[in-house]
């Protein structure tokens, strides 16, 4: 069976695994899928020898999607796009990095959840590499305005200056994050840390959505938070699956039905 992998750390926690393992019983498709833990620095040497050893794709989670980037020899548009690699896939003569997590994101907030996102306002916190795969699927979308807030200000104003032909986009520090947003998308690495993010009053427009892109006991400080401010709250096991399922294409030329995997994965 063609082998695949999650890379990341921590990464036991990953479902992955489950999801991909549920898309190949629907495809019909014989894969393997495992988790690799690497450490900090050890990404290029653990992704050659994987590929090496024959392996066929890989997805990347925290803390290595700009690691995956700079070790992809070619990437699709969307990954150069945002400047980080959430996919690998083994090609002739080549590894493709590709980015996902923009597109899952966007089919979780509008198919999943029925948002319709133009001409509102969107707050993304964070501006590393989780950031940076959804900055221009959100702005395609039309909104009035995004802005990114990082605790380090100058890396969301370089992450803004590098998507501003895309739309209107900021970039801002914590403490100048604005209010009367109607989406608030937590792309820091907080969540998976256990570390709770402080919401200043007025954060949430009336009838606004908080979304976290980490999921279950991870993401519940974060929720917890914004639905004391009055916010509907969702966690990212949506955009898990939906950005799982176009790796399965890129990888099968398959998409997989999404729907009942998520059902299924919040049942249990």
């Amino acid at each position: 069976m063609d082998r695949y992998v999650v890379i990341g750390n921590p990464v036991a926690h990953s479902r992955s695994p489950e999801i991909h393992a549920r898309f190949a019983r629907q495809t019909g498709e014989a894969i393997a899928y495992e988790r690799l833990l690497v450490e900090p620095g050890d990404f290029a040497r653990a992704a050659r020898e994987f590929f090496a050893s024959g392996g066929r794709g890989a997805n990347v989670t925290l803390p290595f999607k700009v690691d995956a980037f700079a070790f992809a020899k070619e990437r699709t548009a969307r990954a150069g796009q945002a400047g980080a690699v959430n996919t690998l896939a083994m090609r002739v003569g080549a590894i493709l990095g590709d980015n996902t997590d923009g597109a899952g994101l966007v089919r979780d907030l509008t198919a999943n959840l029925g948002l319709t996102l133009a001409g509102t306002r969107i707050l993304l916190l964070g501006a590393g590499g989780a950031a940076r795969g959804v900055v221009g699927p959100l702005l395609a979308l039309s909104p009035a305005m995004l802005v990114i807030a990082n605790r380090t200000r100058e890396r969301a104003r370089e992450l803004a200056r590098a998507f501003g032909a895309a739309g209107r986009v900021e970039g801002v520090g914590f403490e100048a994050m604005g209010e009367g947003f109607d989406l608030v998308v937590n792309a820091t690495s907080a969540s998976t840390r256990g570390e709770p993010l402080a919401l200043p009053a007025g954060l949430f427009a009336r009838g606004a959505t908080a979304y976290d892109m980490a999921y279950g006991a991870a993401a519940l400080p974060f929720l917890e938070g914004a639905r004391a401010a009055g916010a509907r709250a969702s966690d990212g096991l949506g955009m898990l699956v939906e950005q799982a399922a176009e790796s399965f294409l890129l990888w099968r030329g398959k998409r997989p039905e999404t729907a009942a995997v998520i059902a299924a994965l919040r049942a249990a």
